[in-house]
């Protein structure tokens, strides 16, 4: 299992950014300007999938909806730190040795797709998926040849109410910053999310960098033809500071970003 602390700092750009237009920032975040049946035991091997089978699946991304998805059973828990990276596109399934529901591409907008492991059983692992509904689970079967494993240390958690951010590193403090959050009528979503990618921004000026969440919002089904998704990023100025102002991203200040941008991408952002 790779120490994804090896790709933090001054490394992590070169495998998360990515050069997207103004655009897709604003379709992405929507707040930025205005089968088969096997063993139980965790065991078994994968369910055969057909390969035109697999591609028929819907993809488990930030502009899709898996509606039967299961849901995450325990929103406000902490993981254990592993995060995956399908290594093809992966059939994700109801349960281990369960009904395929989705793949999940190996990238996802440009960027590597590492997802957070919630739960194990052999290898089958449980991991949240960056589609709606928020909370959207899924079961991989996680051998070595078919994902990348890797321990991240890192952890973000948002308190809205009192509009902090904090960074942790194996569970000790690693920064701490007030933020802005959602409007009443445009609520940043709770729950356990993870940082999905790292889009590098050269057209827009209000955030040089935007980090999409894999959280969509309740109150926005579409933002600019896109689908609604909840991300990370700074503002011009300071003025939204401990204000709830956004549609429904969470805007952090420069030097808050500049830290989270060193994040290993599938880093959980737990949001109360």
């Amino acid at each position: 299992m790779t120490n994804l602390q090896t790709f933090s700092g001054r490394a992590r750009p070169r495998m998360a950014f990515l050069l997207l237009p103004l655009t897709v920032v604003a379709l992405l975040t929507g707040c930025g300007t205005k089968g088969g049946n096997g063993a139980t035991d965790g065991s078994m091997t994968t369910p055969a999938v057909e390969p035109a089978a697999a591609a028929a699946l819907p993809e488990a991304n930030t502009f899709g909806e898996l509606a039967s998805a299961p849901a995450d059973p325990s929103p406000t828990a902490p993981t254990g730190g592993e995060v995956l990276h399908p290594k093809e596109d992966a059939v994700v399934f109801r349960a281990p040795g369960g009904e395929p529901i989705a793949r999940l591409p190996r990238t996802q907008i440009g960027s590597p797709t590492w997802v957070p492991v919630i739960a194990r059983q052999g290898d089958w692992a449980q991991v949240l998926l960056p589609t709606r509904p928020n909370g959207a689970t899924g079961w991989l079967h996680a051998t070595p040849d078919a994902v990348e494993s890797a321990q991240n240390d890192f952890r973000v958690t948002v308190d809205l109410a009192g509009f902090r951010l904090e960074i942790h590193e194996a569970g000790k403090p690693a920064g701490s910053w007030t933020i802005g959050t959602g409007k009443p009528e445009h609520p940043t979503p709770t729950g356990r999310a993870f940082i999905l990618a790292s889009i590098q921004e050269s057209v827009n000026t209000y955030s040089p960098i935007v980090l999409p969440l894999s959280s969509h919002s309740a109150s926005h089904e579409t933002f600019g033809g896109g689908p609604g998704t909840v991300g990370l990023h700074t503002w011009p100025d300071n003025s939204f500071v401990g204000k709830a102002t956004s549609d429904g991203c969470i805007r952090v200040t420069r030097e808050a970003l500049n830290r989270l941008v060193e994040l290993p991408l599938g880093t959980i952002v737990q949001i109360t």
